[in-house]
């Protein structure tokens, strides 16, 4: 496992946004709280002037939100696909989850996935999740996107994909609901082509906050090691196991589908995705990690200030239409 310096200084623009915000108290905030600030940040992640941050969407792809209606519950998705005479019936599927985790929504991640829906040519689902919240834990979204992934898979003629051809690929706290359910695709043999893991944070125990880059970037400007005790606290609440939810500590990793693992270096979790890359080749699982110098915690989702971003997603875009082709 290779060490992140602690040198490497953010881009400019993620500089500018962490000076101009003000940090929460995140440890005392009441659940009242929470809900106001997820409220106010996800309205202006879905604002046309959030374009300029989060990117503007491939004009080759069309978007819009539907509903899954699961046995249990209802499910908002936003679905990403060609535009008409860029693709047909039978396309691949991306199953995305984005990242967050007490906060985001589906929308700040259009500019990537509008790209993969246009540029491969496939459908791509991204699960509108339940948040995390002190009565919402982890396990939640998990369970969301592992459903979702279940029922278009099962219902292929009515998504027009092609269930034999079918990835997933989750960024930051999706990454952790995204490898998990590749673990579960696993073990009740659900075919999967890829798994692409962005920034992922895979260890929910104690022992996840002793990695040398969660030390080296405690106050990174994108992710502090604050928040990250903030996300467990909700995550895993008192009384459960995070080995269950820390796709790091699987019993079995062996068989499941390749993966790409992508670590932005200036990341207080960019050890556990060097970790993940390494425990997963050591099962068998083939597993290409990539880093990317001098970007930060949710780099994807920010192309318009983390210049990074571009090649993070022409790599990913190769990388699934590989598996596709497969």
């Amino acid at each position: 496992m290779s060490e992140a310096t602690g040198t490497e200084r953010p881009p400019l623009g993620i500089r500018l946004m962490h000076a101009l915000q003000k940090e929460p108290d995140w440890l005392a905030m009441t659940a009242e709280e929470l809900v106001a600030l997820r409220d106010t940040v996800n309205r202006k992640r879905a604002s046309r002037l959030a374009r300029l941050i989060t990117g503007f969407p491939d004009r080759g792809a069309t978007i819009q939100w539907q509903e899954v209606a699961l046995p249990d519950r209802r499910l908002r998705v936003r679905v990403y696909r060609p535009s008409p005479g860029h693709g047909g019936e039978g396309l691949p599927l991306v199953l995305h989850v984005h990242g967050g985790g007490f906060v985001g929504t589906a929308v700040q991640s259009d500019w990537v996935n509008s790209h993969l829906a246009a540029q491969l040519p496939a459908v791509v689902v991204s699960v509108e999740h339940r948040l995390l919240a002190p009565d919402t834990p982890l396990s939640a979204a998990v369970d969301d996107g592992w459903d979702v992934l279940r029922h278009v898979v099962r219902h292929a003629a009515q998504w027009g994909i092609d269930p034999a051809r079918t990835a997933v690929f989750g960024e930051s706290t999706g990454s952790m609901v995204t490898a998990l359910a590749a673990i579960r695709a696993g073990e009740s043999g659900l075919p999967l082509r890829a798994q692409v893991l962005v920034n992922s944070p895979v260890d929910l125990t104690s022992a996840g906050f002793d990695h040398a880059s969660m030390r080296q970037y405690a106050n990174s400007p994108a992710l502090t090691l604050t928040q990250m005790r903030f996300f467990q606290q909700l995550a895993v609440p008192q009384g459960t196991d995070p080995r269950a939810l820390s796709p790091l500590y699987a019993d079995d990793l062996s068989g499941l589908a390749p993966a790409l693992v992508v670590v932005p270096t200036i990341d207080p979790v960019a050890d556990h995705g060097r970790c993940y890359a390494e425990r997963l080749r050591a099962a068998g699982t083939p597993a290409r990690l990539t880093e990317y110098p001098g970007a930060t915690h949710a780099f994807l989702s920010m192309p318009g200030v983390v210049p990074q971003a571009k090649a993070a997603r022409a790599e990913i875009v190769e990388f699934l239409r590989e598996a596709f082709a497969g």
